[in-house]
């Protein structure tokens, strides 16, 4: 009789092997799997944190990426405060324009979404009023003169909803000769107490509008 049991308790030790084999096995998945799904949340976080981020000098900074960057231009004239929100694309050795950007066609000025303007006080463009508020910012570049346009209908993608019947304003505007600039840049200059002007810059032309604050 005792010589059955051994095998007995053979077959017994090798279960119990078994099953400490089977639970080790399952704990080493499990924490591969938990380090996978960490690893996954955190690439997905550094990603929206990188989406989220804004630039406020597309210049300035170390420039790495082909993509547009995220930008924003903020500043004060007299007593209003501007910001100006776009994508600033960069030139890349590429025909700016007459080329990436067409003549006489209405442009975004910038990338992706349209580039928006956003004011707390009346102003006065061109002699025109135009009230405090959020807008869309348009250009028409040409070989000697721009338009310079504010439109109402602010959230759209590039200007694929462009409609003139929306715009405030338009402004007249030449194109002045700068220094190249490798990426788009908006700026805004006071002048004055209650004067200033907005101006966007890109590769080697720069075009400005006067403001004044009422």
């Amino acid at each position: 009789m005792e010589k059955l049991k051994k095998p007995l308790n053979n077959q017994k030790t090798l279960s119990k092997e078994n099953r400490l084999n089977t639970n080790d096995m399952k704990i080493k998945n499990m924490v591969k799997g938990l380090l996978f799904a960490a690893l996954f949340l955190s690439v997905l976080s550094t990603h929206a944190q990188q989406s989220s981020e804004v630039c406020y000098n597309p210049n300035q900074v170390k420039d790495t990426t082909k993509k547009s960057i995220k930008s924003v231009a903020e500043g004060k004239i007299g007593d209003a405060q501007f910001t100006i929100s776009y994508h600033s694309p960069g030139v890349r050795r590429r025909i700016i324009w007459g080329g990436l950007v067409p003549f006489d066609e209405v442009w975004v000025t910038g990338a992706h979404d349209a580039t928006t303007l956003e004011f707390n006080k009346d102003v006065l463009v061109n002699g025109q009023n135009v009230p405090a508020g959020k807008y869309a910012l348009f250009t028409i570049p040409g070989e000697k003169q721009w338009v310079f346009i504010i439109n109402k209908h602010w959230q759209q993608h590039l200007a694929s909803e462009y409609d003139s019947k929306d715009d405030v304003v338009r402004v007249p505007v030449k194109p002045q000769k700068t220094g190249h600039l490798e990426r788009l840049q908006y700026f805004i200059d006071p002048s004055g107490n209650k004067k200033g002007s907005l101006s966007v810059a890109w590769e080697k032309v720069k075009v400005t509008v006067p403001i004044t604050v009422q």
